[in-house]
């Protein structure tokens, strides 16, 4: 859920990895090794699930009347401008308080990262690389990330999760190239969920060591707030959106690791200043990388590529060190053991 918009995973849907949809919800049907105590409170209805067990979700404005605080949700004027964004929530809703929504945030930000930390550890075991790619609608992830696919084929294994609100359109196109897809359904949904991924890899064949691609809802607001276990954020952005929608959007911007300015070759025909564009994402996240792509050929795509590869590398050497680091502990340990018995 979203503490504005109200958003929730209920009635998600998702597919299996080779395309048959059994219209499951997304939150009940499957065990990923977490409870699912889902006090979520969000909606204000009680939901009655397939086994029969049912829960309830409020937080409206009757159950919390002391939280309706007026001067706590005014917006702040300047110049023309009401804005909604300047308290510690940093967002509105009406009848909500700033630091009821804060609570509301907390809440159910911190069950998401306990569904996203067992998403981490499942990934981690498999040495693979998860990255989860973020965006409006419309910059381009589904072709550029079919592309690359094509590309990396007998290169770099990989698999996918598709989020989108309705349709499997996405997953059929990746499916098409030969790597297995998984397709979330969100419903009114505007992003992924840890738990709706959690459920997602449990379908999905894991390439070990190698990279998982998780394609976001197109959204600039909701996904950048979710953990989704993923080694790395990546945001894109068209050359057609605007060289200031960093600026506009900047959550969606600070958590990436790397920004993919997309869509390169259309820049002399929408009259894009890349400079600009460039030196807002840097103003927003100084330390992430910034590259240019097309979809359009190898040469669009090879400093991309090249870029998954290394990071690819770096991220099997740091497991490598990792595991290597347990099992000298272990055997540390071990050997403790052995000597106190020896002189027991």
């Amino acid at each position: 859920m979203c503490t504005v918009c109200g958003c929730a995973g209920d009635g998600a849907t998702i597919s299996e990895a080779h395309g048959h949809d059994h219209g499951h919800d997304h939150a009940h049907h499957h065990d990923h090794g977490h409870a699912h105590a889902h006090a979520h409170d969000h909606g204000g209805a009680v939901h009655t699930h397939a086994d029969g067990t049912t829960h309830s979700h409020a937080h409206s404005q009757d159950a919390h009347p002391q939280d309706t605080a007026p001067q706590d949700t005014a917006p702040q004027e300047r110049a023309g401008t009401l804005d909604y964004g300047q308290g510690p929530a940093r967002a509105h809703a009406p009848g909500l308080s700033q630091a009821r929504m804060v609570e509301i945030e907390t809440n159910i930000l911190a069950k998401n990262d306990g569904y996203a930390g067992t998403n981490r550890a499942r990934l981690d075991a498999a040495g693979i690389l998860a990255l989860n790619l973020l965006s409006g609608p419309g910059a381009g992830k589904t072709t550029l990330l079919v592309e690359t696919l094509k590309a990396l084929a007998g290169r770099l294994p990989a698999a996918v999760i598709e989020g989108d609100q309705q349709t499997d359109n996405d997953a059929a196109r990746i499916r098409a190239v030969g790597v297995p897809a998984v397709q979330i359904n969100t419903g009114k949904g505007c992003h992924l969920d840890a738990h709706m991924v959690g459920h997602a890899l449990e379908k999905l064949p894991l390439p070990q060591g190698g990279v998982l691609f998780i394609e976001n809802v197109g959204n600039l607001v909701c996904p950048a707030a979710f953990d989704l276990g993923e080694t790395a954020r990546i945001t894109l952005i068209s050359v057609a959106e605007g060289d200031d929608k960093p600026l506009k959007y900047p959550d969606i911007f600070q958590g990436a690791e790397l920004v993919l300015i997309t869509k390169a070759d259309l820049a002399p025909y929408v009259d894009a200043d890349m400079a600009a564009l460039e030196r807002n994402i840097a103003r927003v996240n100084p330390k992430a990388e910034i590259l240019r792509v097309s979809a359009r050929g190898e040469v669009g795509l090879a400093r991309w590529l090249a870029w998954l590869e290394r990071r690819r590398a770096s991220r099997l050497e740091a497991l490598a060190i990792a595991a290597e680091a347990k099992a000298r502990t272990l055997r540390a340990a071990a050997g403790l053991l052995a000597a106190r018995e020896a002189h027991s």
